[in-house]
């Protein structure tokens, strides 16, 4: 995004916080930059089947399906839903965010019936609730489960292996629908190991990559249930993927600039080991929680076993606008952080820390968030929340 006449004089780089799109690596920049191939040569398969190979290595699964398409994660929706679904179907979605609203929007655009969990903004999916609701439905009428792993409105990270018991434990065939748009490559994600059935992720987020690919992840239980799937499909239909796929090809033109940084972000992914990136995700936002305690202020997320690793959501005081503190940020210290979405518009702003960042950019990040929480009146003593996160980087072994 250009910077309006106002900032473009502004010397030094731009610090993005927003959660997503995520700073993008000098590697995958320069993996990206390079001629455009021909993706029906002969040698383009080579490239490909690696690719997809290794793109399940991040979704840990050895028996599901990865698809990558042209799109973004809400594109990961439409995908999951129209292959697997009929007009008329009934679904069961836990709203408890803005994205998690909207996965559920999608499947009623696409004629689907849709049974709504309705959760306080701040809390975790629950699972004794799914549980619940699954059990009354004797009939089976329930054909999926909706779940945002990671809901980025409210910085709240949910149990999905939960859910996947409440499913089991109440006798249940409903297929598990996921959202990782904001988690995967960030926080821990078990696709076999959940159960999980259709996951969505986007490449703009912990994979480090600019927005354009909507990447969805099925089982062999999700891909049966396309024989059946009557929902319209054309650009997003599984079978046309799955085909080309198969020979090392898509079945149109595919982003192949961004292909190309997909396969250098998992590079960097596998070099740095998953478990290390997780654990980076963590220890940098245990600084940016530290940092809101130090401030007197609290996040969304309503329990410390909900808050997220890769967004945190900042509560401003009573009778101060978040929208506020996100304007000077950007306007007066070049910074870019989240405002609040939806029902929470105003009473927050988001901290992004997933992708290519590490501590000193985070500092940094917390620096200029003090100063403008202080220019848009919030009392806040400068360096009080970038002191409590250096005191908690200091020393750690990275």
């Amino acid at each position: 995004m250009a910077l309006p006449d106002s900032l473009a004089h502004l010397p030094g780089r731009h610090f993005l916080f927003v959660p997503g799109p995520t700073n993008v690596s000098d590697r995958v920049l320069r993996a990206m930059d390079r001629p455009m191939e021909d993706h029906r040569s002969s040698a383009f398969p080579g490239f490909v089947r690696p690719l997809l190979e290794d793109l399940k290595g991040v979704f840990r699964t050895a028996g599901g399906q990865v698809f990558v398409f042209a799109a973004t994660g809400t594109g990961g929706w439409e995908a999951s839903l129209v292959n697997t679904r009929s007009p008329g179907d009934r679904l069961l979605a836990v709203r408890n965010g803005h994205f998690s609203e909207g996965f559920a929007e999608s499947a009623r655009r696409h004629g689907l019936a849709v049974d709504v969990i309705d959760v306080e903004w701040g809390e975790a999916a629950p699972p004794d609730r799914v549980e619940e609701a699954l059990r009354a439905d004797a009939a089976h009428e329930i054909k999926g489960v909706l779940v945002v792993h990671n809901e980025t409105a409210t910085g709240v990270t949910s149990d999905v292996a939960a859910i996947r018991r409440a499913i089991d434990a109440a006798g249940h065939p409903a297929l598990l629908y996921v959202d990782a748009v904001s988690s995967l490559a960030s926080i821990p994600f078990e696709f076999d190991g959940w159960g999980v059935d259709l996951v969505i992720t986007g490449s703009q987020k912990g994979l480090g990559l600019p927005a354009g690919l909507g990447i969805v992840c099925a089982s062999e239980k999700a891909l049966s249930a396309t024989a059946d799937a009557r929902c319209t499909r054309s650009f997003f239909d599984f079978g046309d993927m799955a085909r080309a796929n198969a020979g090392g090809y898509f079945p149109y033109t595919p982003a192949l600039s961004l292909l190309f940084g997909l396969r250098e972000s998992l590079d960097i992914l596998f070099e740095e080991g998953l478990d290390n990136v997780f654990a980076r995700h963590h220890r940098l936002a245990e600084g940016v929680r530290a940092a809101v305690a130090a401030w007197g202020l609290t996040t969304c997320a309503r329990r410390p076993e909900w808050v997220s690793d890769s967004v945190t959501a900042v509560v401003v005081p009573e009778g101060t606008d978040g929208a506020e503190v996100v304007d000077i940020a950007f306007r007066r210290y070049n910074l870019s952080l989240g405002g609040g979405l939806g029902r929470v518009a105003g009473k927050l702003f988001r901290i992004g820390h997933m992708g290519d960042l590490n501590e000193l950019m985070v500092l940094g990040a917390l620096a200029g968030v003090e100063m403008a929480m202080r220019d848009a009146g919030i009392p806040v003593s400068l360096g009080t929340g970038v002191g409590a996160a250096a005191e908690l980087y200091a020393g750690r072994p990275s």
